[in-house]
């Protein structure tokens, strides 16, 4: 991909920006015309004519996707400043193609207030490179009590619709239910880190099976997972609210999903990059094995989990693409694995993890991608200016992929503040390489602008 500018013609005012040659979804070529921050034009190649003072961006080989949308980040911002900030993540995010994040409440201090929410908000604003959304707390302090300020938090400038006290589980049923009643008048939505407490225990930090006794490691049994998504499905029918799964990982989840769908229950679900890709093999051969990067939770699974989770995906039975990017300091991550804090790098890889085992296989379209990490994600969040078509009056927030990229993943390459990346070495073959937000480019030739 190559870029070159015209000369302008207009003062002020946004750039005008013309894709030439991008494969629109993977399915058609054509050139786009970005102007006052909308797609203003889309023709044939060549068909748009003159176009005078326009910034062009040869997409030539490339595939042109709806900026992606994640629901389900890790800032750190306040607190943790030292593993990533609103700033640095946003960094990350547009490298990976994405133009909205949603950022998760566990902070510090927690987002569970209105202006709590506002300032992670305006300090996305503030780094200007993609739309940054607060997810508010559900209960107060994540203490799964005590409601946190749903109501004020949605009507505040941050416009909360999504609620999560995502590291922890809203264990209490009641406390579920009121939950849900009360984001049911707004259209809000409650995302659930399903995770039995009593199940899973306080040291849970391997997958429970053969190798974590092998390894003796505390485990963590994927019932522990599915007894949860199971009760909130049924609340979900009993409240007509909207529960969402975050960080689905097993067969038996894929099951109790598969069945509330049916039945037509108003559940969404969401996968990570890394339940799709990585197994708990790794715990005991990667790196010589008990390798703290890959402690995540819910924990790696085997490779039947893996497998159901991809035919979920491509089914329809599992919504969405989210990263679950967890950026930790160095020394939050280097002690002995059942210490070790939870969490891994997401934003700048999920595509390239994406197209390497949904679309390489023929699981996925491009167009499919587009719905999984763009469309779907949107229209769960409620942000109607985001994962839209790529067709004339839409905002011009789009992605532009290299689908026969070789690339090898480099840790210390990355623009996060973090450095737990679980595919540090591994090779792709597929890579974002611009961003557009609003038709301003903040990635141009893999490399931010």
């Amino acid at each position: 991909m190559s870029t070159h500018s015209q000369p302008r013609t207009d003062t002020g005012g946004p750039d005008v920006v013309l894709v030439r040659g991008a494969s629109v979804l993977g399915e058609r070529t054509a050139d786009l015309l970005l102007r006052d921050g909308v797609v203003a034009a889309v023709g044939g190649p060549g068909e748009l004519g003159d176009t005078d003072g326009a910034r062009v961006v040869d997409a030539d080989g490339m595939v042109a996707l709806p900026g992606l949308v994640d629901l389900h980040t890790h800032l750190r911002q306040p607190g943790r400043e030292d593993a990533e900030t609103v700033a640095s993540g946003s960094r990350a995010a547009a490298v990976g193609g994405y133009t909205a994040v949603l950022a998760m409440a566990n902070t510090t201090p927690v987002t569970d207030t209105a202006e709590a929410a506002e300032h992670v908000h305006d300090l996305g604003v503030a780094a200007g490179l993609v739309d940054v959304h607060p997810v508010g707390a559900v209960t107060r302090g994540l203490g799964g009590e005590e409601l946190a300020e749903l109501g004020l938090m949605h009507r505040s400038r941050a416009a909360v619709k999504v609620f999560s006290d995502d590291g922890r589980c809203v264990a209490n049923p009641r406390v579920m239910r009121r939950a849900l009643e009360y984001v049911k008048a707004f259209g809000g939505v409650i995302s659930q880190h399903s995770q039995d407490p009593d199940l899973a225990g306080p040291t849970a930090c391997c997958h429970e099976g053969e190798l974590s006794g092998r390894l003796g490691l505390p485990g963590w049994p994927g019932v522990a997972e599915e007894v949860v998504v199971a009760r909130d499905v049924m609340l979900a029918r009993h409240t007509g609210s909207r529960v969402h799964v975050a960080h689905a990982s097993t067969a038996g989840t894929v099951e109790v999903l598969r069945w509330a769908k049916a039945q037509g229950y108003p559940v969404t679900a969401e996968v990570t990059p890394h339940h799709l890709l990585l197994t708990t093999d790794l715990l005991a051969t990667a790196n010589g094995g008990y390798d703290p990067t890959y402690k995540v939770n819910p924990p790696l699974r085997p490779e039947e989990d893996v497998l159901a989770l991809r035919e979920a995906l491509a089914d329809g039975t599992i919504d969405v693409v989210a990263t679950d990017h967890a950026p930790h300091a160095r020394h939050d991550k280097q002690h002995a694995f059942v210490d070790a804090a939870f969490g891994m790098l997401g934003l700048e890889t999920a595509l390239s993890v994406v197209a390497s085992v949904m679309v390489e296989p023929g699981l996925l379209t491009w167009a499919d991608v587009a719905r999984v990490m763009s469309s779907r994600p949107a229209e769960i969040a409620g942000l109607d200016r985001q994962g839209r078509g790529l067709e004339v009056g839409a905002p011009a927030n789009l992605v532009l992929v290299d689908p026969s990229a070789d690339i090898t993943v480099d840790r210390d390459a990355s623009v996060s503040l973090s450095r737990n990346n679980p595919y540090d070495g591994r090779r792709f073959g597929a890579a974002v390489r611009a961003t557009f937000l609003r038709g301003t480019p903040t990635v141009l030739d893999g490399a931010l602008v």
